[in-house]
């Protein structure tokens, strides 16, 4: 019989939504951001140039939830869209200035959350869950 409460997707799923929601009251309050916004950002860091196709597979996100954030950030200056060279169809995202200031106040921010939320870990127990992490996420991608 299925207990949902032993049900692992169940719980991943509930940690998650519980980790995002504390997360994001942070991010609202002390930066205007929601979190897929906020994804986006720490997406465009780290890779200029992206894709919103790109930015889907790399967040997995959905396509709305990706173009809602995506008009959000360029509406407040934060990322600029331009054409893709090749598909005209298509539009890379950036930071602008703005973006990356912002992101440099945001990056010092989010890794002292994940400090305080994993504080009751020792780097072993860490190391372990991001690995797990890794194989669920692999596993679950095998089964699309």
């Amino acid at each position: 019989m299925l207990r949902l409460d032993e049900f692992l997707p169940y719980q991943l799923s509930v940690a998650s939504n519980a980790v995002s929601s504390a997360i994001a009251r942070t991010y609202e309050v002390l930066f205007g951001l929601r979190v897929p916004e906020w994804r986006l950002i720490a997406v465009l860091a780290e890779q200029e140039g992206v894709t919103q196709q790109a930015l889907v597979a790399r967040t997995e996100m959905d396509k709305m939830t990706v173009s809602r954030a995506a008009q959000a950030l360029v509406s407040r200056g934060l990322v600029t869209r331009v054409p893709h060279g090749r598909d005209k169809r298509s539009h890379t995202l950036a930071l602008s200035e703005e973006g990356r200031a912002l992101y440099a106040q945001i990056a010092p921010k989010a890794l002292e959350l994940e400090q305080r939320l994993l504080h009751e870990l020792g780097a072993r127990e860490v190391a372990q869950l991001k690995a797990t992490l890794a194989k669920l996420k692999s596993a679950s991608h095998a089964l699309r």
